[in-house]
């Protein structure tokens, strides 16, 4: 037993063995709630967006306002992770978060007028602070996250991690679409100022953490390239970011969720809430199965099998003129994507260096966190261009096409067990 289990008296084959660390506990839980009030907040502002502008590229640009300026800092965050208390980092922003939700409030309630004068802008340019907010966010919590746990237990910390993320995004899309729906515009927003207070304050209870020794100097723009030459000489990792990258980018049908519930599926602003809640219910479900049956002996197997049925599961959904038969295609694509998403954290947080973890975290982020995004653009403007049914599958189609290329040209992936 490695001495650092010893430390903690935790065993390796616990299930539950990372949520026994009380700082671990803590900061699963704050970023559960402030993921509540950022997945509430993603619904609210889609329904509200799509019922100013009634145009599929309009919600596409809900993604593109907010990856841009995350793109624009994310290297430069994911240094600043590296040689900046983490927990500060995190502090400052979900403190912008908090400001960000305000404002989105009183525009909403007290600026109607501008609304009604410049359609969707405002809402944009506060998505747009966000985007900077999650820029310098999103590194600082990966490599803080590594600082609170033994190394054995990575993988263990991914999927509780996982399953703190999905409860979220279950749960804050059918909070935000119901209140949305019953109650209305403003106290939709209301309750994300509520739950992004309190998952500021949540964090501040986690204890600070010493820093990781630098192993070398380097200057700014030698910390900002040593992150991506990493990654991009680190065949495992870039194999595993890659798959993700694609199949996000290509295959995630989120952001046209709001279209299908109101033309397709015929539900409304409180059926987006549950189409939105379905993959996370999913996720929770896989969370729970590989907490106790990790699937890391075949890893590699396991992820090419994950992301491929996912695509599958894309491809279904188009396909789906039932609501309940739709909730439930997108709950197995769900447990297809958490399978993926733990698999490739553990790769990251296994093959990365303590002093480099925030700058691994950014190229990971511009990776797969920009995907998602430009994945909305890429689902809005496919919905113009094709028709809302083809352009979906197209990307599942495209999702399968990916699994099978990295397939091919990345033989150590495919054989990877952990």
């Amino acid at each position: 037993m490695d001495i650092h289990l010893v430390e903690y008296n935790l065993k390796s084959n616990d299930a539950y063995a990372a949520l026994r660390i009380k700082d671990f506990r803590w900061f699963i839980i704050s970023r559960f709630v402030l993921t509540l009030a950022i997945q509430m907040q993603s619904v609210v502002v889609g329904w509200q967006v799509y019922a100013l502008t009634h145009d599929a590229l309009s919600l596409g640009m809900i993604g593109i306002a907010e990856v841009i300026p995350f793109l624009c800092v994310t290297l430069f965050a994911g240094h600043v992770a590296d040689i900046v208390n983490r927990k500060k980092i995190i502090v400052f922003s979900g403190l912008v978060y908090f400001i960000c939700a305000a404002g989105l409030l009183f525009v909403s309630t007290s600026l109607q007028p501008v609304l009604s004068a410049y359609g969707a802008m405002p809402i944009y340019l506060i998505i747009f602070i966000t985007g900077l907010a999650r820029g310098f966010m999103s590194p600082a919590q990966f490599a803080f996250m590594a600082q609170l746990i033994p190394r054995e237990l990575f993988g263990n910390a991914s999927t509780w991690n996982s399953v703190s993320w999905q409860v979220a995004e279950i749960t804050g899309p059918a909070i935000g679409g119901l209140v949305y729906g019953f109650l209305g515009v403003g106290q939709a927003y209301t309750t994300v100022v509520f739950f992004s207070a309190i998952g500021w304050f949540l964090f501040l209870i986690i204890k600070n953490k010493t820093m990781p020794e630098r192993v070398k100097k380097e200057t700014v723009w030698q910390g900002l390239s040593s992150g991506l030459k990493f990654v991009f000489g680190h065949q495992m990792v870039l194999s595993a970011l890659s798959l993700d990258m694609f199949a996000v980018f290509f295959g995630g049908a989120v952001s046209v969720l709001p279209i299908f519930a109101d033309q397709v599926l015929h539900t409304g602003a409180k059926g987006l809430g549950f189409l939105r809640a379905a993959p996370a219910l999913g996720a929770i479900i896989m969370s729970v199965v590989q907490a106790h049956h990790p699937p890391f002996k075949r890893a590699g197997k396991n992820l090419l099998f994950a992301v491929f049925g996912f695509g599958l599961c894309i491809i279904s959904f188009a396909l789906s003129r039932n609501f309940y038969l739709s909730l439930f295609i997108l709950l197995l694509s769900g447990m297809f994507d958490n399978v993926s998403v733990v698999i490739r954290a553990t790769i990251i947080q296994l093959y990365t260096p303590d002093d480099m973890r925030g700058r691994v975290s950014a190229v990971n982020g511009i990776f797969i966190g920009s995907s998602n995004e430009l994945g909305s653009f890429e689902s809005g403007l496919a919905a113009r261009l094709l028709g809302l049914i083809p352009s979906v599958i197209f990307g599942g189609s495209m999702t399968l096409a990916v699994v099978m290329s990295v397939r091919k040209f990345a033989p150590k992936l495919r054989e990877l067990k952990l």
